[in-house]
């Protein structure tokens, strides 16, 4: 299909959407945004990974399968698609997903660790893909080693600069902040930042997954420098997506803190479902006990009245914040 073809058949898609009653959960908010794991295959072993809170996988969606599903979600008024695994690009169908995605929805991001961008990023924008969030958690190889396993700093700037010539733009960089590891090289980043104009993302280590081993060692308080940066940046936009300050700096860099965990605020303002690469939907990153199934539903014949009610019941399973007491 023709590029110009594609986004003919995309208006159309999404203009014939027909809008169900939109998915509101027993808090009153909206669920707007649909965070699709399409494979928990990875290319590094980043040691605090938390696998989009997958356990035990099972066999991966189809391209059909997502595209139904995505479908599906775009009546009940989901408009957004954040796309993860895993390393998403390690999925050889991963053009034809974002593709089938696009057609349903106003955007489709993307987080990778950027190995394979490089060979991919045209294509990608060509499907659909609108912009890019790539993993950059140092930059000293030998601290990139100790988090990823392997030495790959020079293919991940090398995917950045890929994201940047085609058009994956504004280009997110994901910096889990991590202390005496990489905590000092915050001003490092912040300069990259205003020299690429990449959005830097610090990101609070989280206490999940595999992480958990080495939270208490690595956990780097964010706190002060929110405070400064209230206090100090050029200008602050508050984002829709769970309230989220983002800073311009006075030397040009743009900065949001990500501050998921006992962040009442942030959890107040989250309007995401998740679906794991199975096919279960998830009403929240933290939480394993209540996932809904829903492409097994496919596999069995279902239509789309019994779809939509598994997006209902997994808005209903969402709490108000996310407590190991809630």
């Amino acid at each position: 299909m023709s590029m110009h073809n594609h986004f003919r058949v995309r208006k159309t898609c999404i203009e014939a959407s027909i809008l169900l009653e939109p998915l509101v959960d027993p808090f009153g908010r909206r669920v707007s945004s649909l965070r699709v794991s399409i494979t928990q295959r990875c290319d590094l072993a980043c040691f605090f990974c938390h696998r989009e809170g997958e356990h035990d996988p099972g066999k991966e969606m189809t391209p059909a399968e997502i595209g139904r599903i995505v479908d599906v979600a775009a009546g009940l008024g989901v408009t957004k698609i954040k796309v993860t695994g895993g390393e998403p690009l390690m999925r050889e169908d991963v053009v034809e997903i974002i593709r089938i995605m696009s057609l349903y929805v106003r955007e489709v991001s993307m987080t990778t660790n950027a190995l394979l961008l490089p060979g991919k990023a045209v294509a990608l924008k060509e499907a659909g893909l609108k912009r890019v969030n790539i993993s950059l958690h140092s930059l000293k190889r030998e601290t990139v080693k100790k988090i990823a396993g392997v030495d790959c700093l020079d293919q991940v700037k090398a995917g950045i600069r890929a994201a940047d010539e085609a058009g994956l733009k504004p280009i997110k960089l994901n910096f889990v902040v991590m202390k005496g590891l990489n905590s000092g090289e915050i001003p490092k980043m912040l300069s990259l930042s205003a020299e690429t104009g990449a959005i830097l993302q610090l990101i609070e280590y989280q206490n999940l997954e595999r992480g958990v081993e080495r939270w208490g060692d690595l956990c780097f308080d964010l706190t002060p420098l929110e405070r400064m940066w209230d206090r100090e940046a050029v200008s602050i936009e508050e984002q829709i997506m769970h309230r989220r300050k983002r800073y311009t700096l006075a030397d040009g860099a743009t900065v949001e803190i990500v501050r998921p965990i006992h962040n009442t605020v942030f959890c107040a303002n989250c309007n995401r479902l998740r679906l794991t690469s199975d096919g279960r939907l998830k009403p929240c990153l933290m939480k394993g006990d209540n996932l809904v199934p829903v492409v097994q539903l496919l596999r069995s014949g279902a239509g789309k009245e019994e779809l939509v009610e598994a997006f209902r019941l997994a808005t209903s399973l969402r709490a108000p914040y996310w407590s190991e007491k809630v």
